[in-house]
């Protein structure tokens, strides 16, 4: 029967660190750079492991005027994959003019109504506030599109009882986009309306 001698313990703490060294080389040279992208040595990146924890890219084609001559090249942006279709498309505008802004003073006599309107094609967007100088009035906002004839309309919000306003539309269809107001009271009030936003044009009414 042959006699097996286990390893010596100077034998085994040998091998122990062998082990350890051999991982941390491992981990340095291999892991780091192409896990994590940290390359200490500078190997990762001569052997290309570093590329394996970079960001996609995607190249586009440039075309820069230098000296009045069309010059092409090449340059990398990051790929960040397809993104989920918007649910609404109107929610984001880019368009080529700056935002309008109007300011428009409105004075109505007592027991006496108006009508300012902004036309607006569809999905445009415009920011508003209203105030009245004094006590309350009757406000609705609607729209109306022509094209569906004059008994057409639209009520975004009526207030029976109101001193002022604030919000926002995305114009469901182009055409005209407003406020009635009616001045219940027996004094004058003044109402002031700013608007900012990609409407074509505002529509004073006046007083009726």
């Amino acid at each position: 029967m042959n006699n097996i001698e286990p390893p010596s313990k100077n034998t085994l703490i040998k091998a122990t660190v062998a082990s350890v060294v051999a991982a941390a080389i491992i981990l340095i040279l291999v892991v780091l750079p192409a896990e994590y992208g940290i390359d200490p040595t500078g190997i990762g990146g001569a052997t290309g492991l570093t590329q394996l924890n970079a960001e996609p890219t995607v190249t586009i084609e440039i075309t820069d005027i230098i000296g009045g001559n069309e010059v092409l090249r090449e340059v990398e942006i990051p790929g960040f994959g397809e993104p989920t279709p918007l649910p609404n498309s109107a929610v984001f505008q880019d368009q080529e003019e700056a935002p309008r802004t109007d300011v428009v003073t409105i004075v109505i006599p007592p027991e006496s109504e108006t009508e300012v309107k902004l036309y607006l094609r569809e999905g445009k967007m415009a920011v508003y506030s209203w105030a009245v100088d004094q006590g309350d009035v009757y406000v609705d906002f609607h729209g109306h599109d022509a094209s569906f004839g004059p008994d057409f309309f639209v009520r975004y919000k009526e207030q029976q009882e109101g001193a002022g306003g604030n919000g926002s539309l995305i114009a469901p269809f182009r055409g005209e986009h407003g406020w009635y107001w009616l001045n219940y009271n027996e004094y004058e009030v003044t109402i002031t309306l700013t608007v900012t936003g990609y409407h074509d044009r505002v529509i004073d009414y006046g007083i009726f």
